[in-house]
């Protein structure tokens, strides 16, 4: 879920309407309504901060954690498997069958 950071949306901002006076619009009114955006904006460079923080911090820990992984893989034994099986069977055959195979 993402959380709401602003209380307005671009679209408030565009569809803002100032009451005008005699000389133009309020100026109180615009400076409050700016102030209210600048707030916005703090509020969304602040999160865009520690977001980037955390994405670094959890690269890292997927590069590390990757490099773990490599490490702790058992290395595979090619023909090393199959070819002390079956001289480990040749052996055994020797001892149980030696004197009758030279017969």
């Amino acid at each position: 879920m993402q959380k709401k950071i602003a209380r307005l949306t671009p679209k408030e901002i565009l569809e803002k309407e100032f009451k005008t006076t005699i000389r133009g619009y309020s100026q109180d009114e615009v400076d409050q309504f700016l102030d209210q955006i600048i707030k916005d904006y703090d509020a969304y460079e602040k999160r865009i901060q520690f977001l980037e923080k955390e994405t670094e911090r959890l690269k890292k820990e997927a590069t590390t954690l990757n490099e773990q992984t490599k490490r702790h893989q058992p290395q595979p034994q090619n023909g090393n498997t199959n070819y002390d099986i079956l001289r480990r069977l040749s052996n055994l055959e020797k001892h149980v069958f030696g004197s009758k195979l030279n017969e």
